[in-house]
């Protein structure tokens, strides 16, 4: 590395917003302040908010239900269906 040309290197205190503080080494001047950090982001936690899919799946089902009957019920018209295909050698 050539002398001179890079930026200080230095160990900072960072302060999340939940209180936590942690020292680490960055090209920053001064200490940082965050507002979300390993102690609190909720991934790391384990505190996870999980959204109840099989409910919204349910709910949408049970709405859409009648449409779905009727969908199943029609017959394709002729022309939408797929010719079959002949293997040409």
């Amino acid at each position: 590395m050539k002398a001179g040309i890079h930026p200080a290197y230095n160990e900072i205190n960072v302060t999340c917003a939940c209180g936590h503080t942690f020292k680490t080494r960055s090209t920053h001047k001064g200490d940082m302040r965050v507002e979300i950090c390993s102690s609190c982001h909720p991934f790391f936690t384990g505190r996870q908010k999980l959204m109840d899919t099989a409910g919204r799946i349910d709910r949408f089902e049970r709405k859409y239900k009648a449409t779905r009957g009727d969908k199943d019920k029609r017959e394709k018209p002729a022309a939408e269906t797929a010719p079959e295909t002949v293997a040409v050698q």
